[in-house]
């Protein structure tokens, strides 16, 4: 008897153990379950706690209402100029109506893949290689707007497409990166033309500015050569002439006579014997006489006199000698030393008179004017 009644406690509490079970219904959140009465829908499930009437109402399908990103494998799509590339998608959708994506489509991921391919072909197709390569966004925004368009009654919202990869066969890889290769050197030979070309024309431009600039240095320097050589010349006349006339006036101030040319004679001797054709030379033994018959040879010439009274000008020829100072001691001899150089220098300008002052020597002579003393420089 108690056995019996611990079995039917048993089985009263596992009944209502699965009533309970089949009445409360947790739903996690972002998820939406679909509650069917009798096999026919009857309403949808938030998140949370809720309670169904067990074993009438039955929980069908349970949807995830987040975005989800499926990744389809890559299709062979079959461009305008008729080469077949591979061609992998990614498409993020979310589920907006839970009752249209049970109902309204079986398998809406398998759907959607679908109609991904059968579009992609579509758009792909209409489109030669190098523009599918480069038309990645056009591509997207295209295949976007056609999944958007007929996904929209199913329930689902098709947010971004993206092409994960576009891969062309091995062959046309080949040759793309033949002429990709072709093009770079064919840039780089352009570019290094360019490059030279640039480069010659600034040497160009470098040798002409330096050729002007030569140019122009050398005239400049020519023309202050010239202008240097001018004026060289005109003060070395001017310095010419200067001293001609400086000499000329001399002459003719100091009244040469046929002494003073006898003289100049004799010093121009050694000179004249300096020759190669002067082999040998005759010295009579009186020189006096020989001076007397070349002074006498030249007592025709005009304007030169055989004997002169002094020297109408005498040119200041500045101290022969540094100055000393003098001391108190030696005052008098040395006014007396510089006296007698003065006449023995006079002496020697004009010898004739000097002969004529020693022949009348002996007689006594009356004070002589300082104003015609040759020793003092004077003049007439």
């Amino acid at each position: 008897m108690g056995l019996a009644i611990l079995i039917v406690a048993a089985v009263l509490f596992l009944f209502v153990a699965v009533v309970l079970a089949k009445t409360i219904r947790i739903v996690p959140q972002a998820r939406a379950a679909i509650v069917e009465r009798f096999g026919k829908y009857k309403n949808t499930l938030s998140p949370g706690l809720n309670i169904v009437v067990p074993f009438i109402d039955k929980v069908r399908y349970v949807i995830d209402m987040r975005e989800q990103v499926v990744s389809f494998p890559p299709q062979p799509v079959i461009t305008e100029d008729n080469l077949v590339v591979s061609i992998d998608t990614v498409i993020y959708f979310q589920v907006t109506d839970s009752v249209a994506a049970t109902y309204e489509i079986a398998n809406y991921i398998q759907a959607v893949e679908q109609l991904t391919m059968t579009t992609l072909r579509n758009i792909v197709g209409g489109m030669d290689l190098e523009e599918t390569l480069t038309s990645r966004d056009e591509i997207n925004t295209r295949l976007r707007g056609v999944l958007d368009e007929a996904t929209g009654k199913w329930g689902i919202r098709v947010n971004r497409v993206e092409l994960k990869g576009i891969d062309p066969p091995p062959s046309i890889k080949d040759s793309m990166e033949k002429q990709m290769r072709a093009d770079r050197d064919k840039r780089a030979l352009i570019l290094t033309a360019e490059g030279e070309r640039q480069s010659a024309i600034l040497t160009a431009e470098g040798q002409k500015q330096s050729a002007i600039l030569t140019a122009e240095g050398d005239r400049e320097s020519q023309i202050l050569r010239a202008q240097a050589d001018r004026e060289s010349q005109i003060l070395r006349a001017q310095g010419e002439g200067q001293a001609i006339q400086t000499v000329f006036q001399a002459i003719h101030d100091g009244r040469p006579d046929q002494s003073l040319l006898a003289y100049q004679y004799l010093q121009m001797m050694p000179k004249i014997a300096e020759g190669d054709a002067n082999k040998v030379w005759i010295v009579p033994s009186e020189i006096g006489k020989a001076l007397e018959g070349l002074g006498s040879t030249m007592n025709d010439l005009k304007g030169i006199p055989q004997e002169v009274e002094g020297p109408l000008k005498r040119v200041d020829m500045g101290p022969s000698e540094p100055k000393v100072p003098e001391t108190a001691g030696s005052s008098g001899s040395s006014n007396a030393a510089v006296q007698a150089a003065i006449e023995e220098a006079a002496r020697a300008a004009n010898p004739g008179k000097a002969r004529a002052e020693a022949a009348g020597s002996t007689k006594p002579a009356p004070d002589a004017d300082p104003s015609t003393d040759p020793a003092q420089g004077g003049s007439e």
